[in-house]
């Protein structure tokens, strides 16, 4: 899965403030991730994201 800083993603799960958007900081084998509606940012693994992502945003898309 072709995932960069800066996209936006969208997770099948709602983050415990309500909020299902996810801003992409940093990507590798683990994703720093932050929350669009609440700005928590927390590390997720990769394997645990690619399961959970419903779609991707790409930053240069607009």
């Amino acid at each position: 899965m072709d995932i960069r800083p800066g996209d936006i993603l969208t997770m099948k799960k709602n983050h415990p403030c309500g909020g299902n958007e996810m801003f992409v900081i940093r990507a590798g084998m683990d994703f720093r991730l932050r929350c669009v509606k609440c700005e928590r940012e927390f590390m997720v693994a990769r394997n645990k994201i690619e399961k959970s992502i419903r779609s991707v945003k790409h930053a240069d898309e607009g």
